[in-house]
């Protein structure tokens, strides 16, 4: 933590069938991430969901 509030070093981001990626949200956790991009990945939409954390290199 600092200052300013919680260090939110993880990221969601979800990928559309055309390879475009958007930022859904960041979390302070791995775990907390990884819940919601499983939550999301559970509703039956084509989009993939991953999670990154923040200054790690895109696969």
């Amino acid at each position: 933590m600092t200052e300013s509030g919680p260090v939110l070093a993880w990221l969601v981001i979800r990928q559309d069938d055309n390879g475009n990626r958007y930022r859904v949200g960041r979390y302070a956790t791995k775990d907390e991430a990884q819940k919601i991009a499983d939550s999301l990945d559970d509703r039956g939409h084509k989009q993939l969901y991953s999670v990154e954390r923040i200054g790690s290199p895109a696969l």
